[in-house]
């Protein structure tokens, strides 16, 4: 063997690690599910506040910030499943 082809091995098995997904990293589905589990907990916080806000216990701007936040996510996710629908089209348009 040569030096260059011994170096080139070399180099590679040390790069291989930065490609490799970490320990305690979960993959898609697992973050997917994280991201449904914070957007059902912003629902749940803004429903909470307002009916808060209706029995006099919730200072209004709290109110106003969490029906913010509510917007702000229903938003995303609207967007998100825009996207999605959008790429599934996409693909069903492509030639077999």
């Amino acid at each position: 063997m040569d030096i260059k082809t011994i170096s080139a091995v070399q180099k590679y098995a040390a790069a291989r690690p930065a490609t490799e997904p970490q320990a305690g990293q979960g993959g898609v589905g697992e973050t997917i599910a994280g991201l449904t589990r914070d957007f059902a907990a912003t629902l749940q916080e803004a429903e909470t506040t307002a009916k808060a806000a209706m029995t006099g216990n919730a200072d209004p701007h709290a109110l106003v910030q969490a029906l913010a936040q509510t917007e702000l996510a229903v938003e995303t996710a609207v967007t998100v499943r825009n996207k999605v629908v959008e790429a599934y089209q996409e693909i069903l348009r492509m030639p077999v």
